[in-house]
């Protein structure tokens, strides 16, 4: 299954009472029109997220006549274009039953084709009865559609176990890690107002305040908003955990210039060149920014060479 597959859609019998200790009774269900299961299930995990949208809204965006189907990365732009933050989850099963118990609904995608013949299909994961071994989705023109879960596990590997969360700005999910989560929220902000923007890099830093990609993003969402006590604090504290931070000690140096502390300035800008010697692509920023250091008077400069 290649990031671009393609959807076709099928549904499946209910048989067990629905189970709200199991299952998140109150997300929304959309029955699918024949081949546009991607629509249905997308609308469903927004709806859950309060964006206000349907189906039919989503066609245009997401649905592809001429295949009968939706592609995955369309699915993943159109999840940002309205303002939510869409996360690839680790394709085991452990991992979708963990947001599931943290209360997020999960995108999968299926195959449930046989000889050869692929039959992929979009379904929304919102619950799982353990005892049972039971997954239940909003799935096809069902509201509550019940598999086995070594049948699930069966059509979802032959989707390459493709699932995915999709949050509001600032709501981590549950298994995402430091690393996986600000590529998220870096591939989101450009359809993010900045206060969601802001949320998410604080959010991240509050869950992985010693993480030193955290801190790093943080530090220049903070730098490039005008917060330059915040930005300072976080490049210091990146810097203690790794010294050898050659971005860090540019950036930093550049906010010490805007910021007029000439000797502070020189001395990370001098780190800085030093590191570049084993990093050339980086090299003519670090060189813009310790002849600005060298430069440097006490009123700040405006223009900012960053790594």
């Amino acid at each position: 299954m290649s990031a671009l597959a393609l959807t076709a859609c099928v549904t499946g019998p209910a048989r067990l009472p629905e189970n709200p200790q199991h299952e998140l009774t109150g997300v929304a269900f959309f029955p699918q029109d024949t081949h546009q299961c991607g629509p249905a299930a997308l609308a469903t995990m927004l709806v859950s997220t309060g964006v206000d949208t349907t189906p039919e809204q989503l066609v245009p965006e997401v649905y592809i006549p001429a295949r009968r189907g939706s592609l995955q990365m369309e699915m993943l732009a159109a999840a940002r274009r309205h303002g939510r933050i869409p996360l690839l989850l680790a394709p085991d099963f452990s991992a979708l039953r963990t947001e599931l118990e943290a209360g997020n609904p999960v995108l999968v995608l299926q195959d449930f084709g046989a000889l050869g013949i692929r039959r992929w299909h979009y379904a929304v994961a919102i619950g799982y009865d353990p005892a049972r071994e039971v997954l239940v989705l909003r799935s096809g023109k069902e509201r509550r559609h019940l598999e086995h879960e070594w049948y699930f596990l069966r059509t979802w590997q032959a989707g390459e176990n493709w699932a995915v969360t999709i949050t509001p700005a600032g709501r981590i999910p549950a298994t995402a890690t430091a690393a996986g989560y600000i590529r998220a929220v870096a591939a989101s902000e450009s359809h993010l107002p900045a206060a969601d923007v802001d949320a998410s890099y604080a959010a991240a830093l509050l869950r992985w305040p010693d993480d030193p990609l955290v801190l790093f993003a943080s530090a220049n969402r903070d730098y490039a908003a005008g917060r330059l006590d915040a930005a300072q604090a976080s490049y210091r504290h990146l810097l203690e955990l790794q010294p050898d931070h050659l971005a860090a000690h540019n950036n930093l140096a550049n906010l010490l210039i805007d910021r007029g502390c000439a000797a502070e300035a020189q001395e990370h800008a001098r780190r800085a060149l030093a590191l570049a010697e084993k990093e050339p692509a980086l090299a003519p920023a670090v060189r813009e920014t310790s002849e600005r250091a060298g430069q440097m008077s006490a009123r700040p400069e405006i223009g900012r060479a960053h790594v």
